[in-house]
């Protein structure tokens, strides 16, 4: 269909309004390409003000942006007094417990000694899991198994299937005995 055909069927006030339309979405799309959005620190603006370099601003470049704000913590922190624990929390600094939040020191040392009662249970465990798998391993040539003499990549892959299994079980006893030197620490 040509201009004139489409000028008779919607008439000169249809087309204006047509071309209006057209010009709008077009500097509507210019608008919003032109508008550049800053990064300063942690603060997204399209108003960095006179010198963005200065504040430590950089354009960010590429394609939409959406920031999510995260939630705020309920109380402590600082400048939030009206948080649950806003009240209570004034004047304790970071990482203090209230005095409803602490454990009477009879209490903390049943607390560590069943702890620790449980760590060395479970290295004992762990150990036992070690010697197990040390054994099952035999230095890397345990005997071969009735379906795997004539087949060596079924072997292979038993041999370092084992071999995994020492180095977990050499890990879990490291990590519990860390856990215990922590304990110790502690006192």
């Amino acid at each position: 269909m040509s201009l004139q055909q489409n000028i008779r069927r919607w008439g000169k006030a249809g087309m204006a309004a047509a071309w209006a339309t057209a010009v709008w979405c077009a500097a509507g799309a210019a608008w919003a390409q032109g508008s550049a959005i800053w990064r300063c620190g942690n603060e997204y603006t399209n108003n960095p003000g006179p010198n963005p370099a200065a504040r430590g601003c950089r354009e960010m470049q590429g394609g939409n942006l959406t920031i999510v704000e995260g939630t705020r913590p309920a109380g402590g922190a600082p400048g939030n007094a009206g948080g649950a624990g806003g009240a209570a929390s004034a004047g304790v600094p970071n990482g203090a417990r209230s005095a409803a939040e602490r454990v009477e020191p009879d209490q903390q040392r049943q607390r560590d000694a069943e702890a620790r009662r449980i760590l060395e249970q479970e290295l004992r465990r762990a150990e036992e899991r070690l010697a197990q798998a040390r054994a099952d391993y035999a230095d890397g040539k345990p005997p071969r198994l009735a379906n795997e003499r004539t087949d060596s990549p079924r072997y292979t892959a038993r041999v370092e299937e084992l071999r995994t299994r020492v180095e977990r079980a050499e890990a879990d006893v490291a990590a519990i005995r860390r856990e215990i030197g922590r304990l110790d620490g502690g006192r």
